[in-house]
């Protein structure tokens, strides 16, 4: 019997390039139009990808413009970013547990959406529409244990390995320390949302 190849799967389509003018107008190369935030927050959550870049200097700014579509959605009354949460993140800048916090959030996110449907199965189930806050607390349990295997991975670059040298380990900091402290700063999270949670079910 004749062996059939397996077909590759198709590549990934390129993300499509926005250009930012001066006058800040954006410019969809793709459909050679100019477009608004809004039709960028859509583009996002249609899960089309996109890059811009300042027309100018061709610097990349795409962080900027979705920071700016996060300002524009939270003015609007949509508030995702509850204010406690906006002042530790804020607390994160420049501490040493900075560059960490990335990799957590981005883990964070993509587990929370890969459990959208046990989160809709959750409201159906939840009388009253009332979200069950527990599922915030275990799910904040299993992003900290990712959280600690993740850094373990990153022990290596601490100067931990087996050929660390002694200037290594006395300049290396220490993961435990940073560890409990971030466990520290989720625990005060978990007690803010059971709180607001015991404050719905009254």
């Amino acid at each position: 019997m004749a062996e059939t190849a397996s077909t590759p799967p198709a590549p990934s389509p390129p993300p499509v390039t926005i250009k930012k003018y001066a006058n800040r107008r954006l410019y969809n190369t793709a459909t050679s139009s100019y477009v608004t935030l809004e039709h960028l927050c859509q583009m996002v959550k249609d899960s089309v990808d996109f890059v811009v870049f300042d027309a100018k200097t061709g610097e990349d700014i795409t962080r900027q413009v979705l920071t700016q579509i996060i300002v524009e959605e939270e003015g609007k009354g949509q508030n995702l970013l509850p204010i406690s949460f906006m002042r530790k993140l804020i607390g994160f800048y420049g501490g040493n547990m900075q560059w960490a916090l990335p990799t957590y959030l981005d883990q964070s996110m993509q587990s929370f959406s890969r459990n959208q449907e046990q989160m809709r199965e959750y409201f159906s189930k939840t009388v009253g529409g009332i979200f069950p806050f527990d599922a915030f607390s275990n799910m904040g349990k299993q992003n900290l244990a990712m959280m600690e295997q993740a850094m373990k991975m990153f022990a290596p670059f601490g100067g931990q390995g087996p050929e660390a040298t002694a200037e290594q380990e006395a300049a290396a900091p220490a993961p435990a320390s940073e560890i409990s402290d971030l466990r520290r700063r989720l625990d005060e999270l978990e007690r803010e949302i059971g709180g607001i949670g015991k404050g719905a079910k009254k």
